[in-house]
């Protein structure tokens, strides 16, 4: 789909050394490993950057990736203001089980929500480091990636005029409903698809955390979390039915849920507040191989998504990011197309793997509110099992952390 290797527009093209269709966390990565290696590129989003700062989204992110970040000088003020998470609570069986994995592995997560991300990598592409952005953009299309000298056209929000900017690579970083997804060669790329059937209904409440931690409600209702964002404002997920209508849950039915889910015995009562954010999501992955069409480099969502049972979206789009950035500027800088060549593979390891847990921690979520006896029983039997198997608890935490030696 838009591929042609010529344009409508007749007005001489711009040249960029790459173009960036997107800026999300991926996006902005790849575009200031690029700027600080004084690589020319053009990031284009079709949102405003008013809106990509304050737009909600994820806030778990990996020790690796917050080191990967820092390395690269984008995360300074990640590092002063976002909270190290250490452990995670279970809930089931009417009883809490904490687990400590900052005690058992010496590794933690951070907190820090997306928007706040966002906000640091924008300022610091555009502001810092004289990146080039056009936010607002419509109509964006892609021509000729199949050969050495793709192009990009967009309209410009300002005049309404549609420019073309030619460019030795294109990253494709707009996410799952994005143009680039849609532009890779018929019949080059395979895309695997799984759907759990199952829904969550995500919610944001204006309400401090009700536990120092996250939590996992795994009840024969169906599975609730909490995800701290901040002081003052909570990510909460239902098990709902897929495809459900968020006006199915009002105030009052969405808090009587969550305490009928998460409160056990001991355990503090939720604390209640507003619900800002109220969206169904039905829980599904794909995996586009290889994450390369041409001269297109998918990164992100819009090369593969998992779903955020295991809140891993993030930080895949980053791990994507620091590879194809730095193969970038390798290519660019240096002649060198090693790293472009083997970008594909080297994300899909990771990714397949987050994918299997993700896999696994669904059934463990999910295993008892099936309506099976016998899913129901396996499923407690899991459970039980990392709180009394060293074995178990290690291998768990290697893959909730991210910390396998080598995928």
């Amino acid at each position: 789909m838009n591929q042609r290797a010529d344009h409508p527009d007749s007005r001489a093209p711009r040249h960029r050394s790459v173009v960036i269709v997107g800026a999300g966390p991926a996006g902005l990565t790849v575009g200031n490993i690029l700027r600080a290696a004084g690589v020319d590129c053009l990031v284009l989003e079709t949102e405003t950057r008013g809106f990509i700062e304050r737009r909600p989204r994820a806030g778990v992110i990996e020790e690796w990736a917050v080191r990967g970040l820092e390395r690269r000088g984008l995360a300074r003020d990640l590092l002063e203001r976002a909270e190290p998470h250490t452990a995670c609570e279970f809930r089931f069986d009417g009883e809490r089980h904490r687990f400590s994995y900052g005690e058992l592995t010496g590794g933690h997560h951070w907190v820090y929500p997306q928007p706040l991300l966002v906000t640091d990598l924008v300022r610091e592409y555009v502001d810092v480091r004289g990146g080039t952005a056009r936010f607002g953009v419509r109509g964006v299309r892609l021509y000729g990636l199949d050969g050495d000298r793709p192009s990009v056209s967009y309209v410009c929000p300002d005049t309404g005029q549609r420019e073309v900017v030619t460019c030795d690579y294109v990253a494709g970083c707009d996410g799952a409903r994005g143009v680039t997804r849609a532009c890779v060669t018929p019949g080059r790329v395979r895309v695997a698809r799984h759907d759990y059937g199952i829904g969550w209904l995500a919610l944001l409440a204006e309400a401090p955390p009700s536990a120092d931690c996250v939590l996992f409600g795994c009840h024969p209702d169906g599975f609730a979390g909490q995800m701290p964002r901040s002081p003052e404002v909570t990510r909460y997920y239902l098990q709902c039915p897929p495809g459900d209508d968020p006006a199915n849950w009002p105030h009052e039915r969405v808090w009587a849920e969550l305490r009928r889910r998460l409160e056990v015995a001991g355990a503090a009562p939720l604390t209640e507040g507003p619900l800002i954010e109220k969206r169904v999501l039905d829980m599904h992955d794909y995996v586009t191989e290889p994450m390369v069409s041409g001269r297109l480099f998918l990164a992100g969502d819009a090369a593969h998504l998992v779903a955020p049972i295991a809140a891993k979206g993030l930080n895949l789009a980053l791990h994507d990011a620091f590879l194809l950035g730095d193969a970038l500027v390798a290519r660019l800088t240096g002649g060198d197309g090693g790293g472009l060549a083997g970008y594909s593979a080297a994300c899909l390891r990771r990714v397949w793997d987050y994918q299997e847990f993700s896999q696994w921690l669904s059934e463990l979520y999910h295993g008892t509110a099936a309506g099976d006896p016998f899913r129901a029983g396996t499923t407690l039997a899991r459970l039980r099992r990392l709180f009394t198997s060293p074995t178990a608890a290690a291998a768990f935490a290697e893959q909730y952390l991210g910390t396998a030696a080598r995928y």
